[in-house]
């Protein structure tokens, strides 16, 4: 198989099971953050006034992420931004918005949701474990998509693709969306997210409470926990009993 097939392939797989990196990146993190907790020594910031402010930052890293997918996701017709778990869909190309800047502004967002928790370890060679990694996984995904895109869109593909960047945004390319700004599809999309973030921040939280037998958690994250929960569960009830959220091509 040539190497072109055989990277198209990786992708496709790594797609199909994008869900274990994630799992990998908490599990080795936590593992170090519990390092740390237990030998403070080991991070310069640990046990001074300053930690806690260091923790608020890894969490506004991983809601830029989060911010960064709710403009693409906000901003997108139906069908597009997105495939299912075998097969990728694109019923039109997204070239403005998010889209003018990068040519997968969806996983630059994942990259800043993950890096927060990885920021959390205070383990300098994860942080850069955790990039080179998150590069090498998701270069052969974003590979497979473009090759995809190129062959349902060809020359508009290749135009668009020549003056923005794969993952590094370029801020003067910005054009603005051609669509209007859609909170329902936000909500819909991104909600489970917000709250998964929210509850590995406080139980990373809880795992640094716990072995420094403390009771003192963070409000903010213990309290968000607690409505998001709720939250979740009354749009739950929204999808499957009304059409609220429902909007058309979105």
């Amino acid at each position: 198989m040539a190497l072109q097939e055989e990277l198209e392939q990786q992708g496709i797989w790594l797609f199909r099971y994008r869900g274990i990196l994630p799992v990998i990146i908490l599990g080795v993190g936590m593992l170090l953050f519990l390092q740390t907790e237990l030998h403070p020594e080991t991070f310069f910031l640990k046990k001074t006034p300053y930690e806690i402010y260091y923790e608020m930052f890894c969490l506004v890293v991983s809601l830029l992420g989060l911010l960064i997918r709710i403009f693409v996701i906000g901003y997108v017709p139906k069908n597009t931004s997105g495939r299912t778990v075998k097969t990728q869909v694109a019923d039109s190309l997204n070239t403005t918005g998010m889209y003018s800047l990068v040519r997968h502004p969806l996983y630059l967002g994942n990259y800043f949701m993950w890096l927060g928790p990885a920021l959390l370890s205070g383990n300098f060679w994860f942080i850069i474990s955790f990039t080179l990694l998150y590069w090498i996984y998701y270069e052969r995904i974003m590979f497979s998509e473009e090759k995809f895109l190129r062959g349902k869109f060809g020359g508009t593909y290749l135009t668009w693709a020549e003056k923005v960047p794969a993952f590094v945004p370029n801020f003067k390319n910005f054009v603005k969306p051609n669509l209007t700004f859609s909170w329902k599809k936000v909500v819909r999309k991104e909600i489970n997210g917000l709250f998964l973030l929210v509850l590995i921040f406080f139980f990373f939280d809880y795992l640094g409470v716990l072995t420094k037998n403390e009771v003192n958690y963070n409000p903010f994250l213990f309290y968000s926990s607690i409505v998001l929960t709720v939250a979740i569960i009354v749009i739950k009830i929204i999808k499957k009993k009304t059409d609220i959220l429902k909007q058309e091509n979105r």
